[in-house]
């Protein structure tokens, strides 16, 4: 049995809002994943998903529990974890090259360097002849794009995306489902993809863990998908396993 790659042990998190109140928005959650594994957590909006997320980045202190990366604890972020966010997060005076190679540049990576790494990953993308523009001359689904390049082009043995998809239209979202399954397939990597969208886990998922809707957020149901990649919405299987997991979501109501 492989070590895992990331284990949550029993994560609760209390915010403490204007004065005394508090807002229990998760409740002793516990899961592992697996090196390389592509791990969907589904669930509605406001159930906790982004916050056990944040978590995991190190953008966040669970109150109780722990998250442990290669059996050491999580306490901050570092560049082991890759995060893209549903904004796209840009900076709008930099080009996608100067995007890109933004990470290796302030880990002191030389010009020289940087720039082919960062080259390897807008091509992955599939950005080719779009390094010299900037953010505002380019579609939602391809800044998004430059996102997935940027975190990519720090190395991280884990990739963290945060309802990636989100902002952008119904064609664009489905195109870009089917990118980041080709990118996962050529760069592997341990991905932790957070979505409120069905059709969209099962289509990425090695697995999937179901958050109820409602805080505190709990884990409600796991589902191993064992279905063949490049996957198909119309395939029999997907729909059935879509109908299921839509019944049992309506049951945790």
């Amino acid at each position: 049995m492989s070590i895992p790659k990331i284990v949550c042990q029993n994560i609760s998190k209390i915010f403490i809002q204007k004065g005394s109140q508090r807002v229990h928005v998760l409740q002793d959650i516990s899961l592992e994943v697996q090196d390389n594994e592509f791990l969907v957590i589904l669930g509605p909006g406001q159930c906790g998903k982004s916050t056990l997320l944040r978590i995991i980045a190190g953008l966040e202190t669970p109150s109780e529990g722990s998250v442990l990366l290669d059996g050491k604890p999580v306490t901050k972020p570092g560049p082991d974890r890759g995060l893209v966010f549903q904004s796209y997060m840009l900076f709008a005076w930099r080009t996608v090259m100067g995007n890109v190679e933004m990470g290796p540049k302030l880990n002191g990576v030389p010009k020289t360097e940087r720039r082919k790494i960062a080259q390897r990953y807008i091509d992955l993308v599939g950005l080719q002849k779009f390094e010299n523009h900037y953010p505002h001359q380019l579609s939602g689904g391809m800044k998004q794009r430059v996102g997935i390049a940027r975190a990519y082009a720090n190395g991280p043995q884990v990739m963290l995306l945060d309802e990636p998809f989100g902002q952008l239209d119904a064609q664009t979202r489905i195109f870009m489902e089917k990118e980041t399954e080709r990118i996962w397939q050529t760069e592997k990597r341990t991905v932790i993809f957070v979505t409120n969208n069905i059709d969209e886990a099962i289509f990425l998922a090695d697995r999937i863990v179901s958050l109820e809707n409602k805080l505190p957020g709990r884990m409600a149901s796991v589902y191993d998908i064992d279905l063949p990649r490049l996957r198909e919405h119309t395939d029999m299987k997907f729909l059935h396993l879509r109908q299921m997991i839509t019944d049992e979501s309506t049951l945790i109501l």
